[in-house]
Formats: C-alpha cells, structure tokens, sequence
C-alpha cells in the first residue's frame, strides 16, 4: 500500500505488501522486499536493498552518499537484512570502492539516531542503542550489543557476543564474548548474561573465561598469552575465534582489566 503522497521512483523495484507512508522518497535502483513498513519522511536512496519485514522509522536517511571526500561516485549499494528494525533519524551511509558495500544484518535493532558510515558490515541480531556513531569501515560481528552514545573508530572489529557500556569510546577492537567499558576501554570479564541467554552452557563459559584469564588477567603480552593458549587449553570453535581475531587485529584489542 503506497500513499499518493509518497515519490517512488518508476525504477524502484518494490514489493506488493510493502507500505510506504506519506512524504517518504524512494530512489531508483532500490529494493524492498516483502512486509516491510516504510514510515513517513523517511528517504532510501539508490543502493539500497531492503530485506523483508522490515521497520524504518520516520526521519531514517538509508543508502545516502558517504560523508567521504575519496568518494567518486562509484556504483555502490546498502543491505538492511530481514527483520531488523531501523529507529527514528537512522542515517546509513553507502559503500565506497573499499567494500563497495554497507551491510546490516537481520534482526538487529538500530535505536534512534544512530549513524552507520560508509563500508560498515553489521552482523545478525545486532542491537545498537541511541546515539551511537559508527565511523567507516568498521566490522561489527554477530549478537554484538553496543550501548547508547558511544563512539566507533573508524576501521574497528568488535567481537561476537560483546557488550559495550553506554558512551564508549571505542578506539581499538573489542574481542569476542567480551564486555567492555571504562575510559580507555578496558576488558571488564565475559558477557556471562548474554551468553547464557543465547544457551551457552556453563561449562563453555567457564571456558572461554579461562581464555581470557591468560590474555587478560596473567600480565602477559598477547604474543605469549595465545601461544600459552594454544598450548595449555584443549582446542575448540569458541578458543580458536579468539585466538584468530586478536592475531588478525590491526588496530590492536583493547586494554586488560586494571584495577
């Protein structure tokens, strides 16, 4: 259902059960898939492709051209996943010849205000709280929670299964499992609420505890806290993503617990 006062463009490819409310502008080479609601006054321009059931609230600014003097106006695309939902003056900016591409997965929430820049890859069932300021670049992996008014460097990694304290700032990458906080961002133990939530046992989170006992709590540097890792804890899919994405960083992890 689309109102009569609402643009679309004749090249939009649009879903039949896709409502589109008053005052919001549909560029061309968009898609929109099935179910989504588009509220009024919002504007999703060329790039961009919607997945379906998804919410944007009135005031959001999807697939916009990226805040980025390097940008040429190469063909560049945004992806929304299905079911997320976008909150109220969202502002999602489109890829550069980088990515070529800005994602955010499905299910995940982006509260009011948030800012997504060019060349961001958000993972599944993400949820960004208001006022967050996501520069570009940065990777944001899987059931990762970031809290509100905090502030992402550009080219940052955070971990799966991370929780980030409101107002962060989030200048080095935050491994997986982790929770975060304090200025300069320090590792504040393992997200044990949220893992438990999402059915991680007791005995794998005592696991990966152990894991970030040696790279965290032991003084050692992360070189030999890894190798000690690998050599004195059984292998398993959850130690190996830790060992792979602190080794992989190139900005470096953040700091270790200090009292």
């Amino acid at each position: 259902m689309n109102q009569p006062l609402a643009y679309i463009d004749p090249q939009a490819k649009i879903a039949r059960n896709v409502v589109i409310e008053p005052f919001s502008t549909i560029h061309k080479n968009v898609t929109i898939e099935e179910g989504t609601w588009i509220g009024p006054n919002v504007t999703i321009f060329e790039g961009a492709h919607i997945g379906k059931n998804v919410k944007i609230y009135p005031g959001a600014s999807i697939s916009s051209v990226p805040q980025d003097l390097k940008y040429k106006g190469e063909d560049t695309e945004t992806y929304i996943g299905d079911n997320t939902v976008i909150r109220e003056y969202v502002t999602i900016s489109r890829g550069t010849d980088d990515r070529y591409k800005t994602v955010v997965g499905s299910n995940c929430l982006l509260m009011a205000y948030v800012h997504v820049a060019h060349d961001c890859l958000i993972g599944d069932n993400c949820i960004i709280a208001n006022a967050v300021q996501i520069a570009g670049h940065v990777t944001v992996q899987d059931h990762a929670i970031i809290g509100g008014s905090s502030a992402i460097h550009q080219f940052v990694k955070v971990g799966s299964h991370t929780m980030l304290s409101g107002g962060s700032l989030v200048r080095k990458d935050v491994p997986p499992y982790t929770k975060a906080a304090r200025e300069p961002l320090t590792y504040a133990g393992i997200n044990s609420i949220g893992l438990r939530r999402r059915g991680f046992t007791s005995e794998k989170i005592n696991e990966i505890q152990e894991i970030y006992r040696y790279i965290f709590l032991k003084g050692l540097n992360n070189s030999k806290a890894l190798d000690l890792v690998e050599l004195e804890l059984s292998p398993s899919k959850e130690r190996d993503e830790i060992i792979n994405f602190i080794r992989s960083s190139d900005r470096g992890v953040m700091k270790g617990y200090s009292y």
